[in-house]
């Protein structure tokens, strides 16, 4: 793709992220314990629900390049904040309580979909996976092997995109309620919030150790979308259907390299102060543009039943997730 096709999108989602980050730097953004992406992504819905389909064509591919590219970007360089001695200290109960969440998420979004509200198996399907593992990334992911219809990937993006955005402003709310220390809340929304810049929003607005710890755990779970795929693969060869290409996340496992690098190479502090302020800012532009592409008028012409799979899951996550953190993690 063409650079000049992507600069009116891409700059549009830059000043949003660059306009959140700097509100996040003044004193009542601190106050309140608003961090930089949730703003941006505050912003980037408030933006496009106002202009809506007057939106220029011409920003689409950009917009949609922040939030594929920039995002993993974001991630990868976000492996600097952490070292492999955060990630033992954690424990393997975090493993363990990320393939219960996995794997019951799946379960339930399957045989609610299917028995109780009567979807098709592909929205059923991608919807679960996307709640369970990392949002509209394991969508896209599970599409590329089962090929479905394009409007039912929309569907199933569209829906784990909205409750994935509400974890964003619950978890922090319910956070004093809770009874979990910083490190217990970063496991517990890494292991239950939908998407990676979500879990980044989310542990940053409570503190840079759950922060850290939400993201550890929530690309570990990332990581489970390989077997998962290749699990999936195996399936729909076994059912007579042609194996779709199977997508690796390349940006977890590049994360994991950060990781292993910054757990054994010290980095000049100005540098690390400069990769770090890059890194939010890459994320802020991300989420931006989630924002810009979460459009209520869109989310009303899905209908009910998917929307209410995606609420049920969003529901277990939330409560499900915390009963299985107190008890496994």
């Amino acid at each position: 793709m063409s650079i000049p096709r992507l600069l009116p999108g891409l700059f549009l989602a830059l000043l949003l992220g660059l306009a959140a980050v700097g509100a996040a730097a003044t004193p009542y953004a601190a106050r309140l314990q608003v961090s930089a992406l949730t703003l941006a992504i505050v912003l980037g819905m408030a933006l496009g629900n106002a202009v809506g389909a007057r939106m220029p064509a011409s920003s689409a591919a950009g917009v949609a390049f922040a939030q594929r590219s920039l995002l993993r970007a974001g991630v990868v360089l976000y492996g600097l904040r952490i070292s492999y001695q955060q990630i033992a200290a954690i424990g393997p109960g975090a493993l363990v309580l990320d393939l219960a969440i996995v794997g019951s998420t799946l379960a339930l979004g399957l045989w609610i979909g299917r028995r109780w509200l009567g979807l098709d198996r592909d929205t059923a399907l991608l919807t679960a996976c996307g709640s369970a593992i990392c949002g509209a990334a394991a969508v896209l992911a599970t599409e590329r092997v089962v090929r479905a219809e394009p409007g039912k990937v929309a569907i199933a993006i569209a829906s784990v995109v909205l409750f994935g955005t509400l974890d964003i402003f619950l978890y922090p709310l319910v956070f004093p309620h809770l009874g979990l220390a910083p490190l217990e809340f970063g496991v517990y929304a890494g292991a239950t919030v939908h998407e990676v810049a979500q879990v980044v929003a989310v542990g940053s607005a409570i503190g840079p150790q759950a922060a850290d710890t939400a993201v550890v755990v929530k690309l570990t779970r990332v990581l489970l979308l390989v077997p998962f795929l290749f699990a999936l693969g195996g399936w729909e060869a076994r059912r007579g259907g042609e194996r779709g290409a199977i997508s690796v996340p390349w940006f977890a496992l590049a994360f994991v390299g950060v990781c292993a690098f910054n757990s054994v190479v010290a980095l000049p502090a100005a540098l690390r102060a400069a990769m770090l302020d890059l890194d939010t800012l890459l994320l802020a532009t991300a989420m931006a543009a989630l924002g810009l592409e979460t459009r209520f008028a869109r989310l009303r012409a899905l209908g009910p039943k998917p929307l209410l799979l995606a609420l049920l899951l969003f529901g277990w996550l939330v409560v499900g997730g915390y009963g299985l953190t107190r008890v496994l993690a």
